[in-house]
């Protein structure tokens, strides 16, 4: 199985949609510094493929030893034919999580909490019903996602509104974390607590909820104060409520549906409230890498929460290349590296964020569409050539 079928687990943050034809143009604009875009042609092509396959436009920047790359394909606007650029802001969907993990690990290097503790210590009667118990669930298995916690997305009552035709009328519907958790414990777990993996956005609901409970402020406000500005992320942003995009940024698009024939619609605008701690936030290639090289090389977290972060778990025992730490993805490629990174896709968008382990090698890319393109055919190309 490929990178991209993991992925659609690992991600999960919007429905699945089937593909669909969208013919747009491929128009290619590569910049390099520091060396040759020769190094990158292999990128290039995948993001050309990407426009070839049905989505609008593709967006990708890496960085190695031997300089910093920019490339680009299709189109940012449909309505317009305006292209693609490489400083693109967009919503990079559960790439949250990373930084969600991030603020909880240093919370526990401060004494403030231990990722032992249970959820009831910090969310008392928050995670009660239909066999879901906070006190048999701690704050290390929401973050590597082991808790068992019926996934709010999987919800149907939240996917009639959220993922479908529905998404019209309530995009810029406000949803609290409790509204959110709240529909998971309608349903079973997945599991008892431990005893598996399984990707739930309910997790990072929740991790953002005990951050919240723990220093006093939002987890948008920690984010901003202990990584955002220390890393002058200046296009990183965590928008709460706010549905319109920061400039410059493309439009994005969904058809909303699993029917190919459906008409392609502009999602671009949505209360990301909808997604909050588990995939709430913007940002664009050049500070997405910025934060995961400074993550992987320990300029964020102590050694022994760095060490908490890279513990990773398997996914499927039929997929061992894939593994899963705290709030971040380790995925070995098919010539042999390990990149260290995650995925991320909400309403008209797919991105991903990567990184060698010695964050010598990095790339981030974005598809402003979400119904086709191998955002994992990027990846392989990028740091297997």
């Amino acid at each position: 199985m490929s990178a991209g079928t993991v992925r659609t687990a690992l991600v999960a943050v919007v429905a699945a949609l089937a593909t669909a034809a969208l013919v747009s143009p491929v128009v290619a604009h590569p910049t390099a510094a520091g060396g040759g875009g020769d190094r990158h042609g292999a990128t290039q092509r995948a993001l050309e493929q990407a426009v070839r396959d049905g989505i609008p436009g593709a967006v990708a920047q890496a960085r190695d030893r031997a300089g910093s790359w920019s490339g680009t394909a299709g189109l940012g606007e449909l309505a317009t034919g305006k292209k693609r650029k490489a400083q693109d802001r967009y919503r990079i969907g559960s790439i949250t999580k990373t930084f969600v993990a991030t603020v909880l690990l240093q919370l526990e290097a401060e004494g403030r909490l231990d990722l032992d503790d249970t959820v009831e210590r910090w969310l008392p009667d928050t995670v009660r019903g239909n066999g879901h118990d906070g006190r048999r669930i701690t704050i290390r298995q929401l973050l590597n996602h082991t808790s068992g916690i019926y996934s709010y997305t999987s919800d149907p009552g939240y996917q009639a509104k959220i993922f479908g035709e529905g998404f019209l009328q309530h995009r810029y519907d406000t949803w609290t974390p409790e509204e959110l958790v709240a529909l998971s414990m309608r349903h079973e777990p997945y599991f008892a607590p431990g005893t598996d993996w399984w990707y739930s956005n309910t997790n990072y609901t929740l991790a953002g909820m005990v951050i919240e409970k723990v220093t006093g402020r939002g987890y948008e406000a920690e984010i901003e104060r202990r990584i955002l500005r220390p890393l002058q992320l200046r296009a990183t942003s965590v928008p709460r409520t706010d549905p319109k995009m920061p400039n410059p940024a493309s439009r994005a698009y969904s058809p909303l549906s699993q029917d190919p024939a459906a008409k392609i619609r502009d999602v671009t605008e949505l209360n990301p409230s909808l997604a909050g701690a588990a995939g709430g936030m913007i940002s664009d290639s050049k500070d997405l890498q910025k934060f995961f090289r400074a993550l992987l090389k320990g300029g964020l977290l102590p050694s022994e929460q760095q060490k908490a972060l890279t513990t990773t778990l398997p996914v499927d025992p039929q997929l061992p290349q894939h593994r899963y730490g705290l709030g971040i993805q380790s995925t070995r490629l098919s010539c042999g590296k390990e990149v260290w990174g995650h995925g991320g896709g909400i309403h008209g968008s797919q991105s991903e964020a990567f990184v060698t382990r010695d964050a010598s090698h990095s790339l981030a890319l974005n598809f402003n569409g979400d119904w086709a393109g191998d955002t994992g055919a990027v990846i392989e190309a990028e740091f297997c050539g």
